[in-house]
């Protein structure tokens, strides 16, 4: 199939990186292997606390040393096509806001798929914010800004967490930021069939592994695949991003249509050339530059207009 050509400066720099085009029980326990973020490295040169809680979920969590009392606090989940990474993965997006805006990261170590099936994996992330939002005066944190966010798999969680808090009466989101997330275990749209075949690092063949993993044989809810999700009114206000070279382009295009549908509000950017979580991998890429800022931007002005 024809397909979106990739940016030249991330085609250039993905040459270095291994890629392949398919992913299996061996291969996914070679990844777990992989060392993990080196968040001490992400930590020097921040005046930053850090604090681990094991109970309910294992939480890390992240505050600017001396902030005053209200500060904001960004919730973030995770990708790893919901069988690999861990509560360290992706954290320096996350981090940046504290940077930022002096907000408070927490960031939640949910089980894994195939371990973990169904609505584990979110119903973890679930009592992580419980925590969080009953230990909004201990962390310093103001309860009506609190931000879910994620990135892939992370942003499907963050999707489906923030449904399940909408229909269980709280802990109130203040809004949610979607990066590239992985939200319709169908795998049909365009997107998802023009990038298969070939190595990448994300594939459809990929895909269809990690839905598989976490779903089994079981019946799939809406809290999973937020896209089947019959009902998308009521969400606080969303912030989705992806490229136009990869696999979920369509679904989170498909995913804030519907939200627009309700009356909702999102904001919608979907960057010219951007492979399946560039921004994460090549920070300093010009289009991953203008990516961060555009949602940093957006983040600012939510964070205004809640104080």
């Amino acid at each position: 199939m024809a397909r979106p050509h990739l940016d030249p400066e991330l085609q250039a720099l993905l040459a270095d990186l291994p890629l392949r085009s398919e992913l299996d029980t061996e291969i996914l326990a070679q990844l777990r292997l992989l060392p993990s973020t080196a968040i001490d490295a992400l930590l020097e040169g921040r005046c930053v606390a850090r604090r681990e809680v094991t109970d309910p979920v294992p939480l890390s969590i992240f505050s600017p040393a001396g902030h005053p009392a209200g500060a904001p606090c960004v919730f973030w989940i995770h990708g790893g096509g919901m069988v690999m990474g861990d509560r360290f993965s992706q954290i320096g997006i996350a981090l940046d806001w504290l940077d930022r805006f002096g907000a408070v990261v927490v960031s939640v170590e949910y089980r894994l798929a195939p371990e973990a099936t169904g609505t584990a994996l979110v119903e973890d992330c679930y009592r992580g914010l419980l925590w969080v939002a009953e230990h909004a005066a201990e962390l310093g944190v103001d309860p009506d800004r609190i931000i879910v966010a994620g990135a892939s798999a992370g942003g499907g969680l963050a999707a489906g967490l923030t449904l399940l808090a909408r229909d269980r009466g709280g802990p109130s989101i203040a809004a949610q930021v979607l990066i590239c997330p992985m939200l319709d275990h169908r795998n049909i749209t365009t997107s998802s069939h023009q990038y298969s075949g070939d190595p990448g690092v994300w594939t459809r063949e990929m895909n269809e592994f990690g839905w598989r993993s976490v779903i089994g044989n079981g019946e799939v809810s809406g809290y999973v695949s937020p896209a089947i999700a019959d009902d998308l009114s009521g969400l606080p206000t969303t912030y989705i991003d992806a490229g136009t070279a990869e696999v979920f382009r369509d679904e989170d295009v498909t995913y804030a249509t519907r939200i627009w549908a309700t009356g909702g509000q999102a904001e919608l950017h979907i960057w010219a050339g951007g492979f399946h979580g560039f921004d994460a991998l090549y920070p300093k890429a010009r289009i991953s530059l203008a990516a961060r800022r555009t949602r940093n931007d957006w983040l600012a002005r939510i964070l205004e207009d809640v104080e």
